[in-house]
């Protein structure tokens, strides 16, 4: 008789992030004294960019909504000028993720409206949009911007429809969007994107889960699973999954998993409590990292997320005495990647008129740039152009590294490369081995650098020295026109001015740094290319 002996060995899972830790910011880092909305709507009212915070507030006689350095931090002034030109109260707010001064907002006023914001901030009211979209006759309750395409939005109402429409119309006011979606038999909770813009998830009040081409308003796959009742769904990203909040038959708030191709079955459904307050889903690509947040509530728990059983990991949760109203994000590019920060919420504390900043944080020893848990991730720069968009095009998001210094995306940067008869990207991906007119044309490129070198040095000295001029003429000529403007006259104002040159030395000195980082990649270029060529 033959034994077979069998061996126990325990199950360990190895992960970056299982010591990931919630660290909410001190009482001088938060936004103080900010007149949150008291609408009922269940909506983030809160967007962020590396520039501002963007947060709906209560006020009588229409809509508005404040803008806020994200600099700015401490207690806000009352009187802090505000976007105010909707009738009525402003149920959803979004930055454009290709330009941080531009804002779209939605309002109980059946408009959508597009807003450009200065670029130190308001310094007084304002009431006109760029663009007015009049489509909907009843209260717009969504906005979501395309995450590939330029100037492309998609709204959508209590009319049951969702609107697609194209910003590069010349007119001021469009009343006809180039696509109205009427599928929906109810009010759509939630709007979500894939990862190239192809696919937009949907889930309504009447408890389906839809996914439909946005170019076409095709159906092209609906989910009626009378065990969860959807309230918000999520791509999650390049998993060809989604993940929805609800709650189950028996009314416990509960998360379910989905794959895209088929929403006949869930892949998986976890109960959570049984609280009443909505569930937010929060998802990070390049972690596979999925945050879950109650409204109401002052945890947040999250999970990892893997495309194989069992599918999701819980991982812990942050608790906080303090109930959140409603949440922003920080788009990866505005992260502290020396402090291993890989995500960033912004919480709306309604009882104290308070927004703090919580940071997640992966536990590193080293101070130094954490490439493995810094992917490459989606860049500030739209892959593809409205019209190309409309045209029937589909392309995956510009990636960027978030190393420091290793960032391209700058006008200095760009409008040499512009001037360049090629790029070394272009150089690179040549079919041809190198020759002697890449090596000529990589040359160029460096001298055309090294020749505007100077011109930066006295640029940054003149600033030093000189922008204070006789009849309060403030002169900034950093490759951009001279600004004009009064000396300050309230604390306010002086406020306003000193955020400005903050901000001003802050990007000379990326510029600087920049520039060398893109000197040495051009030597090396012309080094790699003479080797290459030698081999030959």
């Amino acid at each position: 008789m033959t034994i077979t002996k069998m061996t126990w060995r325990p199950q360990y899972r190895s992960s970056k992030f299982r010591h990931v830790f919630g660290k909410a910011a001190t009482k001088e880092n938060c936004y103080d004294g900010v007149p949150i909305t008291r609408s009922v709507h269940d909506n983030h009212f809160c967007a962020i960019n590396p520039r501002f915070i963007a947060v709906v507030t209560e006020c009588a006689g229409g809509g508005a909504f404040l803008v806020l350095s994200v600099h700015h931090t401490g207690k806000v002034d009352p009187h802090h000028p505000k976007v105010s030109g909707h009738r009525g109260n402003v149920m959803d707010i979004k930055w454009n993720p290709f330009d941080d001064l531009c804002v779209a907002s939605c309002s109980e006023d059946a408009t959508v409206k597009i807003w450009d914001i200065p670029k130190h901030g308001l310094l007084k009211n304002i009431t006109v949009p760029r663009k007015d979209l009049q489509g909907h006759s009843r209260r717009v309750g969504l906005i979501e911007w395309h995450p590939t395409a330029s100037n492309v939005l998609f709204s959508s109402a209590y009319d049951y429809k969702i609107m697609v429409w194209n910003l590069d119309s010349p007119e001021q006011v469009i009343k006809n969007p180039v696509k109205t979606i009427s599928l929906h038999t109810d009010m759509v909770l939630s709007m979500s994107f894939n990862t190239d813009g192809s696919r937009l998830a949907t889930s309504c009040k009447d408890r389906k889960i839809r996914i439909i081409d946005p170019r076409t308003g095709a159906l092209l796959q609906e989910a009626n699973c009378k065990s969860h009742k959807a309230n918000k769904v999520l791509f999650l990203g390049n998993l060809k999954m989604l993940i929805s909040t609800g709650n189950s038959r028996w009314n416990h708030r509960q998360i379910a998993l989905w794959d895209q191709e088929d929403l006949s079955v869930p892949l998986l459904q976890e109960d959570l409590d049984g609280s009443s307050g909505v569930l937010f889903p929060f998802y990070d690509p390049d972690t596979h990292m999925l945050y879950v947040a109650g409204k109401g509530d002052g945890n947040i728990r999250y999970y990892e997320v893997s495309s194989e059983k069992p599918y999701m990991q819980f991982l812990t949760e942050y608790r906080s005495l303090l109930p959140q109203k409603g949440m922003g994000i920080m788009p990866k590019r505005g992260l502290d990647v020396c402090s291993c920060e890989v995500f960033r919420f912004y919480r709306l504390v309604t009882i104290k008129g308070l927004i703090e900043p919580l940071s997640m944080i992966v536990p590193r020893r080293s101070e130094s740039y954490q490439e493995d848990i810094y992917p490459m991730t989606a860049s500030n720069e739209p892959a593809m152009s409205a019209s190309d968009w409309f045209s029937g095009l589909d392309k995956g998001p510009l990636l960027m590294s978030l190393k420091p210094g290793s960032k391209l995306h700058d006008s200095y940067l760009d409008s040499v490369e512009a001037k360049a008869p090629i790029s070394v990207l272009e150089a690179k991906r040549s079919q041809t081995r190198p020759g002697q007119m890449q090596l000529a044309h990589v040359q160029e490129t460096l001298e055309t650098k090294e020749s505007r070198e100077p011109k930066i040095f006295n640029d940054l000295k003149s600033w030093q020295g000189d922008s204070v001029q006789d009849k309060g003429v403030t002169s900034v000529t950093n490759g951009r026109e001279p600004l004009l403007c009064s000396p300050p006259k309230t604390e306010n104002e002086l406020l306003q001015t000193f955020y400005r040159q903050q901000d001003e030395i802050r990007r000379l000195r990326e510029m600087l740094c920049q520039r060398d980082v893109r000197i040495k990649q051009l030597e090396l270029e012309i080094k790699n290319m003479r080797n290459s060529r030698g081999v030959y």
